[in-house]
Formats: C-alpha cells, structure tokens, sequence
C-alpha cells in the first residue's frame, strides 16, 4: 500500500526543466500559483486528503500536468463514491479492474516522490517508517490517470499510484496482518520510466515492468507518528528520524 508520501513539487518539475525553453519555464511557474506554500512541500501527504500533486503523462511526457491522488474514471457518477477506494492500483490486475483497465492501457503517467511511509507491526502497537532511495533524493512510480467531468462540465485529472508486491526490505517492514503479503509502490528505473510512458508498449510488455525494485535499492528509518493527535503534519520534521527503545530495528535487518 502507498497512501502517505513526501515530495516536493518543485523537484518535480525537474523532468520539465531539463530540456525545457524559456517558455516552458514560465508555463510551469504559472502552474505552481495555484498551489499554497504549504502544498509545495509536502513532508507527509495523506492520499486521503486527496492532494493535488504533478504527474507526466503519456500524452505530454516532458510536460507536467496538474491532477488530483485518488482516480476518478470517466464513467463515475460521484466522485465522492470511489475516489478513496482507487489510491492504489494493484499493479498485477489493472487490466482486469473496471476502474483501472482503460488508464493501465491508454492512461499511464509518472510521479516523482522524494520517499513514503508505512507502518510495521509489533507487539500490537505500529511503528511508522520513512523509505527513501538510497541513490536519489527523487525517484518516480508508476501511475494511472483519468479524467471525469461533473455535472457543470468541469473537468478534473486524478491519479493512482501502482502497487507491487514488496521486496525483502518491505516484507520486513509493511508486515500489516490484515494484508496477505507486503506491498509497495512501482518504482521505476530511468529506462523503465520511457517504457511505461511508452503508448505503443503491449500489454504483456507493461506487465513486465510491474516488480518491485530490489530491496538494497532503498533506505529506511523509524520516525514520529504520521498519524492522530501526536502526528507532526506538513512539517519537515515528519521523516526525521524517531527511534523507539521498544522497537529492536537490528532484528528487521533494515541496516
């Protein structure tokens, strides 16, 4: 599962700027007035808050477009009736799920994540971790987009991010005893972020690119609780790390 991240849109942009004109620059600048200071920095975002955030979409890969976490397919009469039932999409059935099949086949996109978090299970209390790449302060996941008209004819982008089943250090973490097994977001090397924005790519060549990345690839740490009355919110100090003296890390074999 991914329903709490941190990311930056700032450093989201970079894919946009690093090829990009004058013109593109200032195109993107416009598009950051609409967020508030405390929307540009998100330390920790809760998919259910339903955040606006940027994604790269096979329609305009090098092009941020604005969109909304949790997928609203086009057919959706209320929105309201499923929007935080698609945060995730499992990436092994998004051809076979009604909300995701037309997105996993004409709709995909990339969004740029500095890390997330998830919560480990001992002794009937949670402790929340912060993952990270251990190369890259940014990396991208897969994502699913749609878009769905209301009533008033507005229109509005929303995202899914994709799931796989989670490597050796997400099973020693995410072990959550209501799930059948781990999971994590798709992420993505760079030659797989051009294949999964690639519209021509077959569908058995897409299900391919749905594994999780080795477990060595990636960092993680306790931190302060992410969430109830204790929960630091939209504040740097989110992911800094909280160690817990209950909480033996070297037996997760996370270091």
């Amino acid at each position: 599962m991914c329903y709490d991240i941190k990311t930056s849109l700032e450093k989201q942009l970079r894919r946009a700027l690093l090829d990009g004109s004058k013109a593109d620059a200032q195109e993107i600048a416009e598009k950051l007035k609409i967020f508030t200071k405390e929307d540009i920095e998100l330390h920790h975002a809760s998919g259910f808050k339903h955040p606006q955030m940027f994604i790269y979409t096979q329609e305009t890969p090098d092009t941020p477009t604005v969109a909304t976490w949790g997928l609203v397919p086009e057919w959706v009469a209320d929105k309201e009736s499923i929007w935080n039932k698609t945060l995730n999409a499992r990436g092994e059935t998004i051809f076979e799920k009604a909300s995701f099949r037309d997105s996993a086949t004409n709709k995909r996109c990339l969004i740029y994540l500095e890390g997330f978090y998830e919560h480990h299970h001992k002794n009937g209390k949670t402790y929340p971790y912060f993952i990270k790449h251990k190369e890259k302060d940014l990396f991208a996941v897969a994502g699913l987009w749609s878009e769905w008209q209301n009533e008033l004819g507005e229109l509005l982008k929303t995202f899914s991010i994709v799931t796989t089943k989670g490597n050796l250090l997400m099973a020693d973490i995410h072990n959550n005893p209501k799930l059948p097994e781990p999971r994590m977001p798709l992420i993505l090397t760079a030659d797989m972020e051009s294949q999964w924005l690639d519209g021509k790519l077959a569908q058995n060549d897409i299900e391919k690119l749905i594994k999780p990345l080795a477990g060595d690839k990636l960092v993680a740490h306790t931190v302060g609780p992410i969430k109830g009355k204790k929960a630091s919110g939209n504040l740097p100090q989110a992911s800094l790390e909280v160690n817990y003296a209950e909480l033996q890390v070297s037996q997760l074999g996370l270091f």
